[in-house]
């Protein structure tokens, strides 16, 4: 790391309105090259890239940058209208000069164009990084994309924007095997600093420093996150054996305590039967010695067993004891027998019926969203219709968790966006349901636009969690994006105690093959 980060952060504080602290007093910085971000679901990580780029102030400390600073946002924020060119960040400039190409050469689109008279060109370019985009696309809705052309289009204005400091926010999600590999490479060839905020394992193996965000504070270990978690494993392996060894002196020093206070308990019975004979002024000298005695005893014993009880303390303060979600999902209690959806593809129909799972997996763009959304009754957007390609339901018991996390509310509170999902539940059990997935305190009164993208799924789990009637068809678009590997575990074990159907689209192929699938469909 150069002598001068790029980014630093000095005992920086960050307080939502609600009072509820993302970070405190953190003290941290990232230098010159490649860092994987990492950290458990609300860590502060998001919230952290957004004070780093200017989109939140801190509550106290501060941020000093070396340079300009870009991001890829954890969401990408697509407005209606919006076109591939405002993906990539260009849209403006490019309609001023078109407008001046087009005899409208006023100040206002000069000054838009600045010297970037060749934005066109270059925009085309950055295209080709991009699986079925070319540079006739620029005028393409960003509803016509498919999750994985979004990121890597996003991901290629960032790119052509140059920013000396950038940091991207979970960019391999929606991305298949190709776009990863793509992906991977240009990490590899990034110049300047990049920081990479991510859960996955893969990508944070092409840094060449890991930061951890735990508790408050941050971790910096020169290496990447595989070599990190081996660390972790030796320094946790070693605080266990610290712990035992603690416990065990803290056994020791309480059982000489025990011994040593029946020790002064036996004397002093014996002082008092020896005391009857002897005269008084000799045993009051007798009793007042012994009971030095016994101060003394009791305070080196007492002190002992104190320190050997605080060295127990530290020793259990570093150890990781980390909480994990409890998700459990409601019984729809379906017959085997109940059909509940059709999906069709190239002529070739699915029934999908009673407890299966099935997994809808292809290469980015293949249409695989578009399927989903036409199964749940979600009005089509994408201006390439798929007429090999269809589903249609049976049941009206279906719930849905789209890849885009947009079923919530953003500028409701949590509680608010659980009570519109389970009016009937009083507020008491919904608190208690969220708590259950790490959702609670002050928390459940923010708005959803200021979670974390883990925190998000959760809380959209959560509404799933309390239908009422239960849904019998569960549909899942790219479920583990932004989720840390222990929630992955979580939600697995829950996927697979759920008693219903699940149709579930995911790049995850570990995922997948931990789900127990029954039937595979591969749109190509």
């Amino acid at each position: 790391m150069p002598a001068t980060p790029s980014v630093v952060l000095d005992d920086l504080t960050f307080t939502w309105p609600d009072g509820s602290v993302a970070l405190d007093h953190l003290t941290t910085a990232f230098g010159r090259g490649r860092t994987g971000l990492v950290g458990r679901n609300g860590a502060g990580k998001s919230t952290l890239v957004r004070l780093v780029t200017g989109q939140l102030h801190p509550t106290s400390g501060s941020v000093r940058t070396s340079g300009p600073v870009d991001h890829l946002p954890q969401r990408l924020h697509a407005r209606p209208g919006d076109t591939v060119a405002d993906l990539l960040g260009v849209g403006r400039t490019l309609a001023a000069l078109r407008a001046v190409l087009g005899g409208d050469a006023t100040e206002e689109h000069l000054d838009a164009v600045g010297d970037d008279w060749d934005v066109e060109e270059r925009a085309a370019a950055a295209l080709a990084s991009v699986p079925g985009l070319h540079g006739s696309d620029l005028d393409r809705p960003v509803t016509s994309l498919s999750g994985g052309q979004a990121v890597l289009t996003a991901v290629a204005g960032v790119r052509m924007r140059r920013a000396p400091i950038v940091f991207l926010d979970e960019p391999t999600n929606n991305l298949d095997r190709a776009a990863r590999a793509a992906l991977f490479e240009l990490v590899d060839r990034w110049t300047g600093t990049l920081v990479l905020v991510s859960h996955d394992r893969e990508l944070l193996e092409h840094v060449d420093e890991t930061v951890e965000l735990r508790s408050g504070s941050a971790t910096v270990f020169g290496g990447t996150y595989r070599a990190y978690e081996e660390h972790l494993a030796v320094q946790q392996a070693a605080v266990e054996r610290e712990v035992r060894v603690a416990e065990q002196r803290h056994r020791t020093e309480q059982r000489q305590r025990i011994e040593a206070e029946t020790k002064i308990a036996r004397r002093a019975r014996a002082g008092r039967e020896a005391a009857r004979s002897v005269p008084k002024i000799l045993a009051n000298e007798q009793r007042k010695q012994a009971e030095q005695t016994a101060g003394r005893l009791r305070s080196a014993h007492g002190s002992a067993e104190a320190q050997a009880r605080a060295a127990v303390q530290e020793a259990e303060l570093r150890l990781r004891d980390d909480e994990s979600l409890h998700v459990t999902l409601p019984d729809p209690e379906v017959p085997a027998s109940r059909r509940i959806a059709t999906i069709t593809v190239r002529g070739r129909s699915v029934v999908v019926q009673g407890p299966e799972r099935i997994a809808v997996t292809g290469a980015n763009g293949v249409g695989k969203t578009t399927l989903l959304d036409e199964l749940v009754g979600v009005p089509q957007a994408r201006e390439h219709p798929l007429p090999e390609t269809s589903a249609a339901p049976h049941a009206d018991r279906i719930a849905y968790l789209p890849q885009r996390r947009d079923s919530l509310d953003d500028d409701a509170t949590v509680l608010a966006n659980l009570r519109r999902a389970a009016p009937h539940v009083a507020d008491a059990e919904l608190r208690n349901q969220l708590a259950r997935l790490l959702v609670r305190g002050d928390t459940v009164d923010r708005s959803v636009a200021s979670l974390s993208g883990g925190e998000r799924f959760r809380v959209a789990l959560a509404t799933l969690v309390l239908a009422d009637p239960p849904p019998q068809l569960l549909v899942l678009d790219e479920p583990t994006n932004d989720l840390d590997l222990t929630s992955v575990d979580q939600l697995v074990d829950a996927l697979r105690a759920f008693r219903g159907a699940l149709v579930v689209v995911s790049h995850d192929e570990t995922f997948l093959d931990r789900l127990s699938l029954t039937t595979r469909i591969e749109l190509r």
